[in-house]
């Protein structure tokens, strides 16, 4: 005799529709993110220095080591 299995109906996680400002929301603060945490210079070199030390105290307030 062979026993019957008890099986339990899979549930469909629902899909969430991403706006698209989101998407470019996104890849914003990740820019944002590369210029705080790694540009020394490469990125922010035509901006002057103002940029350029806006930046490094950046750095300096969110903990990261700039040199």
């Amino acid at each position: 005799m062979t026993s019957a299995q008890h099986t339990t109906p899979r549930t469909a996680v629902p899909r969430m529709a991403v706006p698209a400002y989101a998407w470019a929301l996104a890849l914003l603060a990740l820019f944002a993110l590369y210029l705080v945490a790694q540009d020394n210079g490469a990125v922010l070199a035509s901006a002057g220095d103002l940029a350029h030390e806006f930046f490094h105290d950046a750095r300096h307030s969110l903990g990261m080591p700039c040199h």
